[in-house]
């Protein structure tokens, strides 16, 4: 699908291919993200410190370390809903805060505050009239952003079932749509692959692909398991010994810094295909200590397996697997 089909666009004069031509066309004029010597303290407690980095625009970053590291603070920061001790954060070219209805949200917790008998449509909607001071009333031209963003993740047809109806993968599908119909520039995502299955994993990384190459979105992503988004990532922000650090792809695959991030051995393996998995190595791996993941030889089977067809080419039906599944 082409910008012009995606939500707005054509009812509007192309409203999404002009948002997107202009996320480009200010890509190299300022960055999306900055943050300078930020620290981040609760309750008396520093919880990372001297975050000093810049992420550009049309970017797809994983946030990534290990648990309780200040992963989700981040994002906070980001939104403004969590002040820095010291230290500044600018957010599309503004104060963290200040551009919010240029930016996307999908929390890990995205059901807890919705009635699971809401519908597809419903949620969505909340993405423009909100909850906050009750009932609005919806207009066409919103009832049509909703209908257009419900058609762009997959979920055309879907419109009046309930949440509750819909399997884990059709849920986050939904979620999405909600951030979308607004037309962010900046999605934010947090742990969006948690308590997926494979399949539904793979359809929405080929929906982040997506959204990155024919809108321009910049995109962040927290995230424990970095395989799954190898394929679409462009840099990773790690937390290291209580500092973010933002760096390409290029020099965050190094086995001595994902080991030393993650408190366990950890190699990168590439496969004769130019594949590259992240996996521990159980060989030097402490005794006892379970790998949670697929060895070496095992990952690359998989990948050939589940993510490529015979001829080497991403596959492109994750929904119709999905559809099937709910």
């Amino acid at each position: 699908m082409t910008a012009h089909n995606a939500p707005g666009a054509a009812r509007r004069g192309g409203a999404i291919v002009k948002n997107a031509d202009a996320i480009v066309e200010n890509a190299d004029a300022q960055p999306c993200i900055e943050l300078r010597d930020a620290t981040v303290e609760r309750g008396g407690h520093v919880i990372w410190s001297n975050g000093t980095f810049t992420i550009p625009r049309g970017t797809v970053t994983a946030i990534v370390g290990a648990n309780g590291a200040g992963k989700t603070t981040l994002i906070d920061v980001e939104l403004g809903l969590l002040e820095l001790s010291r230290g500044s954060v600018r957010v599309l070219g503004a104060p963290a805060g200040a551009n919010n209805r240029r930016i996307g949200y999908v929390p890990q917790n995205y059901m807890d505050d919705l009635d699971s008998n809401v519908t597809v449509g419903q949620s969505v909607l909340l993405g423009m009239t909100g909850t906050r001071f009750g009932l609005r009333r919806v207009t066409r031209e919103q009832r049509a952003d909703a209908a257009e963003a419900i058609e762009f993740v997959g979920l055309a047809g879907k419109e009046r079932m309930r949440l509750s109806e819909l399997s884990g993968g059709l849920r986050q599908r939904a979620a999405i749509a909600q951030a979308l119909v607004g037309h962010p520039e900046l999605l934010l995502l947090d742990e969006p692959l948690a308590n997926l299955d494979l399949a539904s994993q793979n359809a929405m990384v080929e929906l982040f692909a997506r959204l990155n190459r024919e809108w321009g979105m910049t995109i962040q992503i927290v995230s424990h398991d970095l395989n799954m988004l190898l394929p679409i990532l462009t840099g990773a922000v790690y937390l290291l010994d209580g500092h973010p650090h933002y760096s390409g792809m290029s020099d965050v695959l190094d086995s001595d810094l994902l080991t030393h991030l993650y408190g366990t051995r950890i190699e990168i393996v590439t496969t004769p295909q130019g594949d590259m998995f992240v996996t521990p190595n159980p060989a030097v791996e402490p005794e006892g200590h379970g790998t949670g993941t697929l060895a070496a030889d095992e990952a690359a089977s998989f990948f050939r397996r589940h993510y490529r067809d015979g001829n080497g080419t991403d596959r492109a039906d994750g929904a119709a697997r999905e559809e099937r599944q709910a």
